[in-house]
């Protein structure tokens, strides 16, 4: 599932509006680095098209991730205010809607409803990728826990069909340059 259906899903039109009002459309060359880590991030990225790569140096720069159309970067630093632990980096030319850090933070700060629609947003979303960075390291899961996974799966939220026409509409306005 694109990790945006996760934001998408649970902020409202007007929520939406205002991220694509306050964001700008970004064409990325590939092999721009976006994210260096440990420096501090201003921007939170929505990757709209093409794929960005993941990289740490504790792994002597190893590719630890490939992020693709729907993924969102920046998230955890702006959570928790500490530099990124990875860099980011365009494997391709890309696409982005970039969000000034300092204007989000406004906006959640002013907007309490806003805010927790976004927030809730991202906790589902850090929630569902630790979650499958578990089952990445193999932890031994039996079969009701398989069962368990699967009728969540099966219960997901009806906004996810909403979200999802959210996104293809973003990505049609976006790609029109219709905003700049």
């Amino acid at each position: 599932m694109k990790k945006v259906l996760f934001i998408l899903g649970e902020l409202s039109d007007d929520d939406i509006d205002w991220l694509v009002e306050t964001g700008s459309r970004e064409e990325i060359p590939a092999g721009t680095v976006l994210i260096h880590e440990g420096q501090a991030v201003n921007t939170l990225y929505v990757l709209l098209d093409g794929t960005l790569i993941v990289s740490t140096a504790a792994l002597g720069g190893k590719e630890i991730a490939k992020l693709s159309s729907g993924d969102v970067v920046g998230e955890m630093s702006f959570i928790d205010d500490r530099p990124p632990s990875a860099t980011v980096r365009a494997l391709d030319e890309a696409l982005v809607l970039s969000i000034p850090r300092s204007e989000l933070a406004q906006k959640l700060y002013q907007d309490v409803g806003f805010g927790s629609r976004f927030y809730r947003a991202l906790a589902i979303l850090l929630s569902n990728r630790l979650r499958g960075t578990v089952q990445q390291l193999g932890y031994s899961r039996d079969k009701s826990q398989e069962e368990e996974e699967a009728a969540a799966e099966a219960k997901a939220p009806s906004n996810v069909a909403i979200a999802e026409v959210r996104f293809d509409w973003l990505l049609r306005r976006l790609r029109s340059g219709e905003i700049s």
